[in-house]
């Protein structure tokens, strides 16, 4: 399984060739870039190109963006309306396909190969409307991407419209066989359960979110640190026809040191050792 790191984990800082480095120092066989602009600002033609050229020289590949959430840089806290294509307004739902295809063109020059969609947002409804505006988006974004070179993955959330059965139920009515599935364990962990997620979606799972939690809530912890079961999860992972990449996506607030272990202690401390451990759990 390909070992790809989110830049998520790093959220609160500029996306710069020295966090990539991290990455692959840390084992990270790719990354992939969180569309965020006070992080990744896919509106900057300087910062896409600086790291279009250090994609050139390194070995690290750009596997994936995350689609914006937000349309600004502060994730919405100033009061910019959150990146929504199931919004009951047209207007809004507009707006938030405009701010997914500008991130999109970045693949111009940054070679990424798929890219991530959420599907409205915590307090959408399941209902016929939801089904004809995700059936929409996904139409739209996978003509848009197909020319790019990329393939559009949509991610299952902790909302109605986007459990396992209604993806596959909004995919099977628009037989949408050219978009996959990003499958998130802590989503899947918090609502339905990581193994029915794993039997509901089977084929359609490109690439794994790979984070932990405690059953309750999106906490994105490190794997180990809530109470998903790793060794369970990793076999039915491996259990696929073909093995999905996995995808560390880490909250950044978590992305800082520890302090130093007690002498003879094994648990990982740094960043760098904190991701290697990550992958061990999922077994890749």
């Amino acid at each position: 399984m390909l070992r790809v790191l989110s830049t998520h984990l790093f959220l609160n800082q500029r996306l710069h060739p020295g966090l990539l480095e991290l990455a692959n120092r840390a084992g990270a066989e790719a990354v992939e870039i969180f569309a965020a602009r006070q992080h990744f600002d896919y509106t900057s033609r300087e910062h896409v190109m600086e790291l279009a050229g250090w994609f050139r020289s390194n070995a690290l590949q750009p596997f994936s963006m995350h689609a914006p959430l937000f349309p600004d840089r502060e994730m919405g806290r100033a009061g910019a309306p959150a990146v929504n294509v199931l919004h009951p307004e047209k207007a809004r739902r507009i707006d938030g396909m405009d701010e997914i295809k500008r991130a999109l063109e970045s693949a111009e020059h940054i070679p990424i190969r798929h890219l991530i969609v959420h599907l409205g947002e915590r307090t959408d409804a399941w209902n016929p409307r939801a089904v004809e505006y995700g059936l929409t988006a996904l139409e739209h974004l996978g003509a848009f991407a197909r020319p790019l070179g990329v393939k559009v993955l949509v991610e299952n959330l902790i909302s109605e419209p986007t459990t396992p059965e209604h993806l596959v139920t909004i995919l099977d009515l628009g037989h949408l066989d050219g978009i996959g599935v990003c499958l998130d364990l802590g989503h899947a962990h918090a609502t339905v359960g990581i193994p029915e997620a794993v039997n509901v979606l089977g084929k359609r799972i490109v690439s794994v979110h790979v984070h932990d939690n405690h059953g309750v809530r999106d906490e994105h912890l490190w794997p180990g640190d809530g109470t998903i079961d790793w060794p369970a999860t990793a076999e039915a992972l491996k259990a696929l026809p073909e093995p999905p990449a996995v995808v560390l996506e880490i909250s950044h607030n978590l992305s800082s040191a520890s302090e130093p272990n007690a002498p003879g202690s094994t648990t990982p401390t740094t960043v760098e050792e904190k991701i290697r451990a990550g992958f061990e759990k999922i077994g890749a």
